[in-house]
């Protein structure tokens, strides 16, 4: 590859981001239909080998034979300058080996749905007559939706056709292997069944049924010992979750499944109620194995992994994200054999070695994808402290310092009333959830809009906590008509034992300075411009006997018959009309002149009389 490393005029090569054990694997760009691809390309030292190019044809023939949605799709197989490529989709995600290490065991929930896809995917593989014969976590990329995806057909067979594996070369992952693997037996359907019991063992409890420092007495452990309890190690997993693995790893292939789809029949039930109490069943042990005879190999291979079976990566898959150190295989040549008796210790092993000479090509993977993701559970109706609970057994975290509290009509205080992300929400394990829960229940503020704004307040004062403020604006409504209420809206719920403001907003009254010039204005006409100022008018007589003699004569002599004398408010004062506030006009009365007339002449008579009498 050179100049822009364009492989076959089409396909540019970005980076590096899988090796295995006959392949290279590159994040690619479709330079026609524009989009990202993953090419795996043969290795060079390989492309003389006509086996190594027979299997590496048998995997794209065997995933393109394939349509399902959680088998990677392929898109074009060609050789390019003597590179033998196939270009397939690229799988942005994280492995299921990496999910299951980050994270240990998994909920039962995601358990079923990640084996309900992978069962189905295989099983579709199986009535197209292709037998997998590499199943395991480090095959199998989750998107961050959750959907899966199996990469990897490196070592895929078809049923009836001549198998790619040596007497002394057994393919697939010795943690993954069918007892009748080891026995030498060619691949089955069965075989494939009993390496996804295994994964699904491996899913609920967090590792593999089987370790140990060499793969032979991996395979023995395979053949004659009993599966680990998966209840044990795991309470949570329910009897007919435990049983579909034991169905599935049984020791003897008659008692396995006989098909995928009768396998992937059980997982879509077996979280049911109505299966609650299901036994646990029990399995027939494995038949005596009748090792064939061959020539003894020297013992003590170790496995491809570490204790924690962490380096055991996908032979050939791709693997999105991660980069790789390259590594150069030196391979070993063949030790002279030499005679022995055959014993059958060295049978066992001349079998068990074969398997281990596959060679699973180890490969420190490295990324910066999500975790794994699990189901937020439902908080709602919980305490605090139930949900922490809850949320810890889901592998989430519940930030309790950050709650945040609102009054309800009808939850007590404490309650979860909802939850951020909600429930059945699929999220990263370890992500951080935060609630609202109820801080008590609260009273309903009403709808004071419309009303007049005394009669509100004074409504309001029914709750003693609750400070009523009002505050006048301009506005086209009715003078005094509440049009607003802030600090607690309409339908608003409030503590009434607590401390609350509430501002009713309501339309200006209108304010004026009353005129000084309505002082000795006729009644009438003082009344009639002050309620063309907006105001409400009265006229009140003067009591004439509050006056004095000489303001009767006053009133007489400069005709203030029917004038105003004084106003209430004061004249000059600023008067607001508001609701039934009005101006009192005081006035003399023609009454008040009338009697002030009568005295007078009463007195001129009188004066007239004693003058007259004299």
């Amino acid at each position: 590859m050179s100049g822009k490393n364009m492989i076959a005029n089409r396909y540019e090569v970005i980076q590096h981001i899988g090796q295995g054990g006959m392949a290279d694997v590159f994040l690619a760009i479709d330079t026609i239909l524009n989009r990202q691809v993953a090419i795996k390309i043969l290795r060079a030292d390989l492309s003389t080998d006509a086996v190594s190019i027979l299997r590496f044809e048998r995997e794209a023939q065997a995933a393109t034979a394939l349509a399902h949605p959680n088998i990677v799709e392929i898109y074009d197989v060609g050789d390019y300058k003597g590179h033998h490529y196939i270009v397939m989709e690229y799988v942005p995600g994280k492995t299921l080996k990496q999910i299951i290490r980050e994270r240990g065991p998994l909920l039962n929930e995601e358990t079923v749905d990640i084996m309900k896809q992978l069962v189905s995917a295989i099983s579709e593989a199986h009535s197209r007559g292709i037998i997998h014969r590499d199943i395991k976590p480090q095959n199998v990329i989750i998107k961050s939706d959750g959907t899966l995806k199996i990469l990897d057909f490196g070592i895929a067979t078809a049923k009836g056709s001549m198998q790619l594996t040596q007497a002394n070369n057994v393919m697939g992952s010795v943690h993954y292997l069918a007892p009748e693997l080891a026995k030498g037996e060619p691949a089955t359907v069965q075989s494939d069944i009993y390496a996804l019991g295994i994964v699904m063992f491996e899913m609920l409890t967090g590792d593999v049924p089987f370790k140990a420092d060499q793969a032979v007495q991996i395979a023995l452990m395979h053949m004659r010992d009993p599966l680990p309890n998966v209840r044990q190690i795991n309470p949570n997993v329910p009897q007919p979750m435990e049983n579909i693995i034991l169905r599935a790893v049984a020791k003897n292939p008659a008692d396995r499944y006989q098909s995928a789809a009768d396998m992937l029949a059980d997982l879509s039930t077996c979280l049911d109620p109505a299966r609650a109490n299901e036994p646990r069943i029990e399995t027939r042990p494995f038949a005596d194995i009748k090792m064939a005879q061959g020539k003894s190999f020297d013992e003590g291979r170790p496995t491809d992994e570490d204790d924690d079976d962490e380096e055991e990566e996908d032979d050939d898959a791709l693997f999105p994200h991660f980069h790789h150190k390259e590594k150069q295989k030196e391979e070993k040549k063949n030790k002279p054999k030499k005679k022995h008796r055959f014993l059958p210790k060295f049978l066992i092993i001349l079998v068990i070695c074969a398997i281990a000479a596959a060679g699973v090509y180890a490969a420190g993977r490295k990324g910066y994808i999500s975790l794994g993701s699990t189901i937020v559970p439902d908080l709602t109706g919980m305490s605090l402290e139930d949900a922490a609970a809850a949320c810890e057994k889901s592998g989430l975290v519940l930030d309790q310092d950050n709650v945040t509290y609102q009054l309800t009509e009808d939850t007590e205080k404490g309650i979860i009333l909802s939850s951020d992300p909600s429930s059945g929400t699929k999220v990263d394990r370890k992500s951080t959830v935060t609630v609202t829960a109820s801080s008590g229940i609260g009273e309903k503020m009403g709808d004071y809009t419309g009303q007049d704004v005394d009669q509100a307040a004074e409504e309001l004062q029914k709750y003693s906590h609750l400070t009523v403020k009002t505050e006048a604006k301009d506005s086209d409504e009715t003078p005094g008509t509440v049009i607003s209420q802030e600090g607690i809206a309409a339908g608003d719920l409030f503590d009434p034992d607590q401390d609350n403001t509430i501002t009713l907003v309501y339309s200006a009254y209108d304010s004026f300075v009353i005129p000084t010039s309505i002082i000795g204005m006729d009644v009438n006409s003082a009344a009639s411009l002050l309620e063309s100022m907006g105001a409400q008018a009265y006229a009140s007589e003067i009591d004439p006997s509050t006056l004095s003699d000489d303001e009767l004569n006053d009133i007489s002599k400069n005709n203030l018959v029917g004038t105003v004398k004084y106003s209430s408010p004061s004249a000059g004062s600023t008067y607001t009309q508001k609701g039934n506030n009005a101006i009192t006009l005081y006035y003399y009365s023609y009454q008040d002149v009338t009697t002030s007339d009568q005295n007078q002449t009463g007195s001129s008579d009188a004066s007239a009389s004693q003058t007259d009498g004299n």
